[in-house]
């Protein structure tokens, strides 16, 4: 009988978390096919924030990382997020365990091993909430290192792709009218959900133009807004969210390439790619400035320096701060925008209802014959209820 069928019964007297194992080098790969109760066996040095927050999503059991995930150059976010949701994180087990651990395998995670059933498969470093403290500590040295890496890039970037950043030379039209008009670009971010629910008042009054990026687009969709434009890798994106008339947009590589494509011309759906070495939400915010937005306000973005650091995983993309330089007092972040424009009903829409309702009690108590008693009543009700609006929405 061949190994991966006898590992599809695992004792349940034995120790540990067990989980079908979903193997690939390639994290982004590897993000599309994992779910409950897998195990994702990769290899990323330096988890990050993005793939923590996917992996999270997904609600997988346990991660099984060949490098390091905490390489100390940098002050990383992804493990404390990933162990801080109780999901098991081993580190360290070698780039041979991705050859040894078979995709769809049942394997079993158990003080830093790897098992099937009571056989080792491989050995690394059982994370917990304490080492990944201690780690982070040692790796904030690592910074200044980072930040001198960053400036040299951020001139070699500047060198490849001035015309981009400076001019939009290759930035791909829209059918959207964006120029002269706010827009929000909402990225899949920790805690976007939340930020476009406390944005709901400003989409109402406002109408901006609406820009996902990536997986954020089926956010949007699902709480009822439909987006202008997505920007991302459609295979990550479900096929209602793409099909919903939104323009889509694909990065691509300096070579052409653009994932995802294959999948919208299996789908009919019209899309334009968008060679660039930045990442989707940076793409998004050049559409809005290229086209001409007045304002844009961003949900799901990352704004502290160890934020920054964390999104390029090796701490050295150079296009996220060139285009929000850029952008300059247009950019708005939406959390600050939520706290100045709060998404509450207004003390006159209280009155007025209120208002309403008590006319309608009178009419109908001078068409009965009833007055007198039920008319001081409704007097006296109506100053309680204009007292109690006014100590509670001003």
């Amino acid at each position: 009988m061949k190994l991966s069928g006898l590992l599809t019964r695992m004792d349940p007297n034995l120790p540990g978390v067990t989980g079908i194992a979903r193997v690939d080098r390639r994290t982004d790969a590897l993000l599309r096919r994992v779910g409950p109760g897998d195990v994702a066996v990769l290899d990323q040095v330096d988890i990050d924030r993005a793939t923590a927050d996917a992996l999270i999503q997904a609600e997988v059991a346990g991660v099984v990382n060949a490098s390091p995930s905490i390489s100390g150059r940098f002050p990383n976010l992804g493990p404390a997020m990933v162990v801080g949701a109780g999901i098991v994180l081993i580190d360290s087990v070698g780039i041979e365990a991705l050859r040894i651990i078979k995709e769809g395998m049942r394997v079993r995670l158990h003080e830093g091993v790897v098992y099937a059933q009571e056989r080792e498969l491989a050995k690394g470093v059982r994370h917990t909430e304490e080492t990944v403290a201690d780690l982070m500590v040692e790796a904030k040295a690592g910074m200044s290192a980072q930040l001198e890496a960053f400036s040299a890039n951020t001139i070699e970037f500047l060198r490849r792709e001035r015309t981009l950043i400076l001019d939009g030379i290759g930035v791909p039209d829209l059918r959207a009218t964006v120029r002269h008009r706010q827009v929000l670009v909402v990225a899949p971010g920790p805690g976007h959900l939340d930020e476009l629910k406390a944005l709901r008042r400003y989409i109402a009054e406002h109408r901006p133009v609406l820009i996902a990026v990536g997986t954020a687009a089926d956010t949007m969709y699902a709480r009822g807004y439909r987006p202008d434009v997505i920007v991302g890798d459609p295979d990550r994106i479900a096929t209602d969210t793409l099909c919903c008339g939104a323009e889509v947009v694909i990065p691509a590589a300096m070579d052409g390439h653009a994932p995802g494509l294959e999948r919208i011309q299996d789908l009919g759906i019209g899309a334009v790619t968008f060679p660039a070495s930045g990442n989707a939400e940076d793409l998004a915010l050049l559409l809005a400035d290229t086209h001409g937005a007045s304002l844009v306000v961003t949900i799901g973005f990352q704004a502290t320096l160890a934020e920054f650091l964390d999104r390029g995983r090796s701490g050295s993309n150079p296009s996220t701060f060139l285009t929000r330089l850029k952008l300059g007092a247009r950019l708005v972040d939406g959390t600050a925008l939520a706290t100045l424009h709060p998404s509450r009903v207004s003390t006159t829409a209280v009155g007025l209802l209120l208002l309403a309702a008590l006319l309608a009690v009178v009419i109908a108590l001078a068409v009965s014959g009833l007055g007198g008693t039920y008319l001081d009543w409704l007097r006296d009700t109506w100053t309680g209820f204009l007292s109690w609006i006014r100590g509670t929405f001003t």
